[in-house]
C-alpha cells in the first residue's frame, strides 16, 4: 500500500533575539510541515484512479536523463517518470538522493511504476564510503554526533541527525571503512565508522530542523555479508554500534515528516 495525502500546508517563522544567529535561524524558518487533512490508501493493483490533488511524497534517488530531465526510483513507489512537465532551475547528479512530493498521475507509465507531476524536491547530500587510513584520519575527526536515525534502504546508508550551527565552517559527515581491514570480518558483517568533523567551528545554537545525509553503498559486498555494522561516537550515548541486517528498511516515521524545504546546508 502507498500513502496520498490531501494538501498539505506550511508555516512557521521564528524570531531570535540574538541578532548574530538571526539570518542563520531565518534560512531554516520557512518550512513545509504535513498537515494532513484526509489519507487515501491506494495501489497499482486495485485500479483505483488519481486525482491532480492527490499528493504523496517518497525518499528517492535521481536518474539523469538528459539535460533537465530526470527519473526517480522511490523506496515506496518504485521508478517514477515526469508525466507532466517541470522546470527545476538546478542541476541534479546522477544518484542523488532527495524528498520528492509529487502528484501521481498514471500506473504502469510507459515502463515505470507511475507517471508523476513532480512538485517539489528536497535533495540530500548525498557520499560515498570512504577509506579510513592512519594517514587521513584527522581529516576525519570523530566529534559526538547527534544521530537521530538511520537505515539501509534504496542502496544508501540514510543517516537522519542534529548539529549545532557553526558560525561559518560547514561540518564534515562522513561514512568510513578502515582500510586495513576486509571487506567482509569474521562475523560476517561489513564493519563501518560514522564521522563528524566540527573543525572546531560550533555554537550553542542547535539546527532547529534536521539534516540528511545519504551514502552510496555500491562498493561494498552486501548481497553476501550478513549486514552492517556502524560505529558512532553518540553526543547522548557515547559509542555505540548499530547493526543493520535489513537492506531495505522502511523508512521511520520521524523521516517521513522533514521538512521539503531546500536551502544551503552546514554540512558537507
Amino acid at each position: 500500500m502507498r500513502a496520498v495525502f490531501g494538501p498539505f500546508l506550511s508555516l512557521l517563522i521564528e524570531n531570535d533575539k540574538n541578532e548574530k544567529f538571526m539570518k542563520r535561524k531565518m534560512k531554516y524558518g520557512f518550512w513545509i510541515c504535513a498537515l494532513v487533512f484526509g489519507l487515501f490508501q491506494t495501489s497499482c493493483d486495485d485500479g483505483d484512479g488519481y486525482s491532480i490533488g492527490d499528493i504523496a511524497y517518497d525518499w528517492v534517488t535521481v536518474h539523469v536523463q538528459s539535460e533537465g530531465v530526470y527519473t526517480f526510483t522511490g523506496d515506496i513507489w518504485g521508478t517514477m517518470y515526469p508525466a507532466a512537465p517541470v522546470v527545476w532551475g538546478y542541476r541534479l547528479a546522477e544518484g542523488t538522493r532527495g524528498l520528492l512530493v509529487f502528484n501521481p498521475l498514471y500506473d504502469d507509465y510507459y515502463g515505470y511504476d507511475v507517471g508523476i507531476k513532480p512538485q517539489q524536491l528536497r535533495p540530500f547530500l548525498t557520499k560515498t564510503v570512504e577509506e579510513l587510513t592512519d594517514a587521513n584520519e584527522a581529516e576525519y575527526a570523530n566529534h559526538p554526533a547527534y544521530v537521530l536515525d538511520a537505515w539501509v534502504a534504496g542502496g544508501y546508508m540514510n543517516i537522519l541527525f542534529n548539529m549545532k550551527m557553526p558560525l561559518d565552517k560547514k561540518h564534515r559527515v562522513s561514512l568510513v571503512k578502515r582500510a586495513d581491514e576486509p571487506a567482509i570480518e569474521e562475523d560476517g558483517y561489513i564493519h563501518l565508522e560514522y564521522r563528524y568533523n566540527t573543525y572546531g567551528d560550533t555554537t550553542d545554537v542547535f539546527n532547529p530542523y534536521e539534516e540528511v545525509v545519504c551514502y552510496n553503498l555500491n562498493t561494498l559486498p552486501l548481497d553476501e555479508a550478513d549486514g552492517i555494522k556502524m560505529k558512532v561516537n553518540s553526543a547522548i550515548y557515547g559509542e555505540q554500534t548499530l547493526v543493520f541486517e535489513n537492506m531495505d528498511q522502511e523508512v521511520p516515521e520521524e523521516a517521513k515528516n522533514i521538512s521539503t524545504f531546500t536551502e544551503e546546508s552546514d554540512i558537507e
